[in-house]
């Protein structure tokens, strides 16, 4: 992800020393797409990563499930509705793929101290947008909104529960959202790299059959905390 994060940087800074001296980030650019604001309504998709995580909150003091994250990957379609010069609703469908690892200190064996999530996620956030003033061929915009996910890899169908190695989950949950990006203007296209956190709202686990289960029984909630990385293109 940080890997991304720099060839983002240098794509920016290298589209303006490119221009030059009418690049994008020049003190007189050239401006591109001049227009592209004005439409009411328009369409563009993103590409993407993705960090997911838990919050755990616990009926009794007990050691912390530790939660090893992986990087994963988006994809989706964005729709932009335009209320105002600043202000626009937007609607991002996507498919993000994710894993993460939960370890359990209380647990002997391997086998049992181990849980792979795996989630195969479809979400539906709608997001307003809020953007700054236009300068040159850049600008900046603060995001948020509220979100629902449908993990397609959720077990919530499943008999079986952690004694069985199955961990399981709801198979939809609601979020919240909030982040920033910038709008990148250039000669054939809007290209916008933004990063945003997700935090869900209502409690996510499944308990175990056994209300005393050492992997579910001491857990009051477990919420999603998330972190995406997308770029957009319009």
């Amino acid at each position: 992800m940080k890997k991304t994060l720099a060839f983002v940087l240098f794509l920016s800074i290298y589209n303006g020393h490119a221009q030059f001296p009418g690049g994008t980030f020049s003190k007189d650019p050239i401006l591109n797409n001049e227009n592209f604001d004005k439409q009411r309504v328009y369409w563009g998709y993103f590409l993407g990563f993705n960090s997911y995580d838990f919050k755990f909150e616990y009926k009794n003091v007990a050691p912390d499930i530790q939660v090893k994250t992986t990087t994963g990957f988006n994809v989706g379609l964005v729709g932009d509705l335009k209320l105002h010069d600043y202000v626009n609703l937007r609607f991002e469908p996507g498919l993000y793929y994710t894993k993460r690892n939960l370890e359990y200190a209380n647990q002997t064996r391997k086998i049992d101290a181990t849980r792979e999530v795996g989630a195969t996620n479809i979400h539906f956030p709608l997001l307003l947008k809020f953007s700054s003033m236009r300068t040159g061929n850049v600008r900046p915009y603060l995001l948020g909104g509220l979100s629902t996910t449908l993990n397609l890899s959720s077990n919530s169908k499943s008999i079986d529960d952690n004694l069985q190695q199955r961990f399981r989950v709801k198979p939809w949950t609601k979020n919240y959202e909030i982040g920033f990006g910038v709008d990148l203007y250039l000669e054939y296209f809007k290209f916008s790299p933004s990063i945003r956190g997700v935090f869900g709202i209502g409690d996510e686990l499944i308990r175990d059959n056994d209300p005393n289960s050492p992997w579910t029984g001491n857990v009051e909630s477990m919420k999603t905390r998330a972190v995406l990385v997308n770029f957009t293109f319009h």
